[in-house]
């Protein structure tokens, strides 16, 4: 049997990124049913056609993440359209605060503007404004935090079970892994897979995160633009020496969603070719 077969999955971000490669990947594996959850549109659609003509069914379903009747009606569109909610992958996330997924024009400001602060860390610490602070704490770990209240509450319902998987980074225990702002909401999100695991356990609700690596995503721009040499530097922390696909980060999701993880929670896996050996 698939690994997610009779299972519906619920995926925030899911328009672009790890969210959209995990899609594909449970589609593969015979998922029953899958959300994409996203503010993009039209990308959000793109990839519910890339799911059926996989021989899926998938629905689009609009969401602000920081919105937490946003994140309510996103559950129950998953029960009304596919009977049930059994996994839920939360892949929304920014790395600043004019983040949006796919735009590359503004993804390479944010590469320069990161490269100028990484020269001078102590400024871009005392410069950092509030707006940005909020931002993407909100995104980033609020709207998890929402996710979570929302599909553990239809999984109680259901009386089930589930398996819920949060996205960290290895921002979440690293602190030269991004932005203050990013590595301080990812730690959150760490520990608030933690703290969920702990509080679901007893009605059968696994939670794990996925703490990623360097990933050649719209996230990592930066890679593609900064000099030879930095890049260099950079993936020297790597001992594979290279960054990581899409497809790893939902190969990953995929154990965390199937059965084959069923006596496991509160954990996090590093895809990050070996960032954590030291």
């Amino acid at each position: 049997m698939a690994r997610m077969s009779g299972k519906v999955a619920v995926i925030t971000g899911g328009a672009n990124g790890l969210g959209k490669a995990s899609a594909l990947r449970f589609t593969e594996e015979d998922a029953k049913g899958i959300v994409i959850a996203d503010m993009l549109e039209d990308a959000g659609l793109e990839t519910v056609s890339m799911i059926e003509d996989a021989g899926g069914k998938a629905i689009f379903v609009n969401l602000d993440a920081v919105n937490r009747v946003n994140n309510q009606e996103m559950v129950e569109a998953a029960v009304t359209e596919f009977g049930s909610i059994d996994v839920l992958v939360t892949a929304a996330g920014i790395t600043h605060q004019d983040y949006l997924s796919g735009d590359r024009e503004a993804e390479v400001k944010m590469a320069i503007k990161r490269a100028q602060e990484i020269e001078n860390p102590a400024q871009q610490f005392v410069d950092g404004s509030l707006e940005e602070w909020q931002k993407v704490i909100d995104v980033n770990l609020t709207g998890t935090y929402f996710a979570l209240q929302a599909a553990a509450s239809a999984m109680i319902e259901q009386g089930k079970g589930g398996s819920i998987i949060t996205l960290a980074s290895i921002a979440a225990k690293h602190p030269d892994a991004g932005p203050t702002p990013y590595v301080v909401s990812k730690a959150g999100v760490w520990m608030l897979t933690k703290k969920a695991a702990r509080e679901l356990a007893p009605e059968n609700i696994r939670v794990n995160a996925i703490g990623p690596g360097f990933i050649e995503t719209h996230m990592t721009t930066i890679f593609e633009i900064a000099p030879p040499e930095r890049v260099e530097e950079t993936l020297k922390s790597v001992p594979m020496g290279r960054r990581g696909l899409p497809i790893e980060i939902a190969n990953t999701a995929l154990f965390l969603a199937s059965d084959e993880s069923s006596y496991m929670t509160g954990e996090i896996l590093h895809p990050d070719g070996g960032y954590f050996t030291d």
